[in-house]
């Protein structure tokens, strides 16, 4: 990459090629994932790399003013980097990236307010490029997209904190999985975040309106629902908890739990749909096929892939 041309982005696979130049790895993931630390970039697209070399070309993107960064309160001068508005047009018209909003962030002060969730939605995401690695399965760097978004009625929107794509793979099959993730640091009410799921079963059954006539929900059969554009299957839903002591912790887990029974449409939902909540120190700790998962509708935890 020069000072005044930077080569043309290359088309990525699912997981970063080392053929393709590490500095096009790293604005497609800052472009796809809003923000990344030093260290979650390395993890994420050269694990077993040097520290250096992730900070050489970051620097070098710096200089071009492709890229900047916030540092991070009580962390030794830990950088969040992410993509100036330059870095954010260069990147927009990448084959992978043409369905996603460029939201470029314009102030280190509007960076330092994204920053603490965003980095947590990367943390979980991580935990899943760690545990695919380790089992052969496939999830890239670009098999997760932040801030995925559907109409629900009314106006009103349903956005995810992430969509995942996943491919189990073994001997004799492979599986491809996919699942709206829902990340909760405990900044919000366990009714705020429990209702989340009532959310999820507006977009399951929502048809939009027929011209001069409101909107009527759909049964789930129905074969003119709108996600059936976007997804073969609904989606499971997983729900990743942070921000609190185990026991707040398990205790918001509850709530979910509680929704799922009480509300009838969350529990409609729940009979096709997989809901499950687990606790991120645990997917970071044992990895997500380990059983840490706690469906929602009951019954004991079990790897997310076998709900």
């Amino acid at each position: 990459m020069t000072p005044t041309h930077p080569s043309p982005l290359q088309p990525a696979a699912s997981g970063p090629r080392v053929s393709e130049p590490l500095p096009h790895q790293i604005l497609l993931a800052l472009a796809q994932h809003r923000m990344a630390t030093t260290r979650q970039l390395q993890t994420l697209l050269r694990p077993h790399a040097s520290r250096q070399a992730l900070s050489h070309p970051l620097n070098q993107l710096s200089r071009h003013h492709l890229v900047h960064y916030t540092v991070l309160p009580q962390s030794h001068r830990t950088r969040a980097w992410y993509l100036t508005a330059a870095g954010a047009r260069l990147t927009r018209d990448h084959p992978a990236l043409r369905s996603r909003p460029p939201y470029p962030i314009t102030s280190t002060t509007a960076a330092s307010l994204k920053t603490p969730h965003t980095l947590t939605v990367l943390r979980t995401h991580l935990a899943f490029v760690t545990d695919a690695r380790r089992l052969g399965h496939e999830h890239g760097h670009l098999d997760w997209t932040p801030e995925v978004s559907h109409a629900i009625g009314d106006g009103q929107r349903l956005t995810a904190d992430a969509l995942m794509h996943y491919t189990v793979t073994g001997p004799q099959q492979r599986r491809k999985l996919r699942a709206f993730v829902e990340v909760d640091r405990a900044t919000m009410s366990s009714e705020r975040l429990a209702i989340k799921l009532i959310d999820y079963a507006r977009l399951w059954t929502y048809q939009p309106p027929t011209t001069g006539r409101r909107p009527t929900p759909a049964p789930p059969a129905g074969g003119g629902l709108p996600w059936l554009r976007w997804y073969p299957i609904f989606p499971r839903i997983l729900f990743v908890l942070t921000g609190a002591g185990r026991r707040t912790l398990e205790h918001r887990i509850d709530d979910l739990a509680a929704m799922t029974a009480q509300h009838p449409h969350v529990s409609a939902l729940a009979r096709d749909v997989p809901l499950a909540a687990a606790l991120l120190e645990d997917l970071e700790d044992h990895g997500p096929t380990q059983p840490i998962w706690t469906p929602l509708a009951g019954g004991a935890p079990r790897p997310w892939t076998e709900l």
